[in-house]
């Protein structure tokens, strides 16, 4: 990295990009933290990812028995009382206990995440975009509470305290804008995987079934009902991308820099690929929506030298 582009790194370490531009944004943007946050970031999202990863990979191998729904749904429910109980039934366990302990970590985030994965236990994708959202809640905002929790702890003397701020209200309109680019950006790897993150209403309007979306994510023509779609769907996101902007900023005076950093990151890490849906003349496939690494780099680059912290 260039020296003028280091200038305003000096509160943190230097991250070493090479061998992390394809990693999720997030951990890409956890990165600009100190050692024990960023250790105490992975925690978390490790053990959100196993119980998201427990229905999400049974799923995609096929159609799931009532008796295993039930052994999934009590393996979830058993794990979410382990941590309302403090009951640590392995080391992993007591490891995110210690760290919840120690960054003042409230276990809603993983109370929603968990009827979120129960209710995708039980339902093939969403009758309506407002159940939809409601789904957010636990696949989006949940963890996106627990990035912003992590930015907006206090420490003094080695012991943290609660942030100053509603971290839902902080963290909830980037968390949803975040999801719904994965959405378009995903939607033909989803497709080939058999999910689906549509609404059964909006197909409807737009004179689809799912049918029609395998099919394109399958190299089939492209219809302009698909097209209107998809252009329904980025006026989604390009509501929450406003609304997320002016939540950061609003949020920024609350944290250190190199919190603050972090959060311009993930927002524009997710612009960057916002900004390659062409829902008139694109192909909506994982090759065109996906930014290389050297154009990640790039945009790391270029939020970091124009990155101005505030307070």
């Amino acid at each position: 990295m260039a020296d003028h582009k280091k200038k305003y790194l000096d509160f943190t370490r230097q991250p070493d990009f090479k061998d992390i531009l394809t990693n999720p944004i997030l951990d890409i943007a956890a990165r600009f933290w100190e050692d024990d946050r960023y250790d105490a970031f992975r925690v978390c999202y490790r053990s959100m990812r196993v119980v998201d990863d427990l229905v999400d990979d049974r799923k995609v191998e096929g159609a799931i028995s009532a008796g295993e729904k039930n052994q999934i749904a009590q393996a979830i429910n058993g794990w979410l009382s382990a941590l309302n109980c403090r009951e640590a039934a392995d080391d992993f366990l007591v490891e995110l206990l210690d760290t919840m302990d120690r960054f003042c970590i409230p276990v809603w985030p993983w109370s929603r995440l968990s009827t979120a994965m129960l209710y995708d236990l039980d339902h093939d994708g969403f009758r309506s975009f407002l159940c939809f959202l409601r789904y957010t809640e636990g696949a989006a905002v949940a963890p996106a509470s627990i990035f912003m929790h992590l930015c907006g702890v206090n420490r003094a003397d080695h012991v943290y305290t609660v942030p100053e701020f509603d971290i839902r209200k902080a963290a909830r309109p980037l968390a949803v804008f975040s999801y719904l680019v994965h959405i378009i950006r995903d939607f033909e790897k989803d497709q080939k995987r058999g999910l689906n993150y549509f609404a059964d209403d909006l197909l409807k309007r737009c004179g689809l079934g799912r049918r029609d979306l395998t099919s394109v994510a399958e190299g089939g023509s492209i219809s302009t009902q698909f097209r209107q779609l998809m252009a329904m769907y980025k006026d989604f996101a390009t509501y929450y991308q406003g609304l997320a902007r002016k939540t950061v900023d609003v949020t920024r005076p609350y944290l250190e820099p190199q919190y603050q950093l972090s959060l311009e990151i993930i927002y524009n890490l997710y612009s960057q690929i916002f900004e390659r849906i062409d829902t008139e003349k694109g192909n909506f496939s994982g090759r065109e929506l996906n930014p290389t690494p050297d154009e990640v780099q790039d945009r790391i680059y270029a939020t970091v030298s124009m990155f101005r912290p505030i307070n």
